[in-house]
């Protein structure tokens, strides 16, 4: 609750406004109106009214539902993708940045090679291969996901591996899996928390890319990505079907973005002041 307390303003707003979506992704439901995939072809493309809060799309499904359902898609592809990333990442980066020598130098040419990839090319090349699934959604952005962590982890371990209480615990007879888990490990984690919040929003971005091209999660599954895809044909006409689902992934991603510019401020120990 302290460190809630330190947070800046626009982070406090930040994590309000996840939060919410959050919330709305878990309570789905209980709040939507009505059924995501429920078609209604006579009031296809109406505008925002009293019933509906959002309109309808092109089949006649209520926007302000697939809104809700979607927001499980895109957090749930976030959280895992970066999950799956850090563990891998920061795994891979902190040992061989503690180890050090040739096992160094090789895990990082591995990642500059995986960093020289666009990742969201790869992505598009492994879903057209793969198949549409949110199992293969979150392996695709997985496969270039964990270098960044790797590297971050690898030279902050560099940084804190010379340290005295890191000198003395090898001095003492400490196994290196003792070193990097106690000692070097819990230090370097203030800034790979920042990235891995900052890194959600840019997952959730590359999902809704992909599935914008038709290569992200299986239709009817409702898909904030796919909304705007579908809703691309008829936005002279009725607007409000790329209006509501790119508000969502705007909302969603500054919320990221001001959190995590907060949570780097108040865990920056080179920052003399902290808002």
């Amino acid at each position: 609750m302290s460190i809630l307390c330190r947070l800046n303003l626009t982070a406090r707003i930040g994590l309000v406004v996840l939060t919410l979506f959050v919330l709305a992704a878990l309570a789905a439901p209980l709040i939507s109106p009505l059924d995501p995939n429920e078609q209604n072809l006579s009031r296809r493309l109406e505008g925002p009214s009293v019933q509906n809060l959002l309109g309808r799309d092109e089949f006649g499904r209520d926007i302000l539902s697939r809104i809700i359902y979607g927001s499980r898609v895109s957090l749930a592809v976030g959280i895992l993708v970066i999950s799956i990333s850090l563990t891998i990442g920061v795994s891979i980066g902190t040992v061989v940045g503690y180890l050090g020598g040739w096992v160094d130098e090789l895990a990082m040419r591995v990642v500059d090679i995986v960093l020289a990839f666009p990742g969201i090319l790869l992505a598009i090349a492994l879903m057209a291969v793969l198949g549409q699934s949110l199992f293969n959604v979150v392996l695709a952005l997985c496969v270039t996901g964990w270098a960044p962590f790797a590297r971050l982890a690898r030279g902050e371990a560099l940084s804190v591996r010379e340290r005295q209480f890191v000198v003395a615990a090898r001095a003492l007879g400490a196994s290196t899996l003792r070193v990097v888990a106690r000692h070097i490990l819990p230090n370097i984690l203030s800034p790979i928390l920042v990235k891995a919040t900052l890194g959600i929003a840019g997952v959730i971005v590359a999902e809704a890319a992909l599935s914008f091209l038709g290569l992200g999660v299986r239709p009817p599954t409702p898909s904030w990505g796919a909304m705007l895809n579908a809703g691309r044909a008829f936005i002279l006409v009725t607007p409000h079907l790329v209006i509501f689902p790119g508000i969502a992934i705007m909302l969603v991603v500054l919320s990221l973005n001001f959190f995590g510019d907060g949570l780097q401020d108040l865990l920056d120990p080179r920052r003399e002041t902290r808002l």
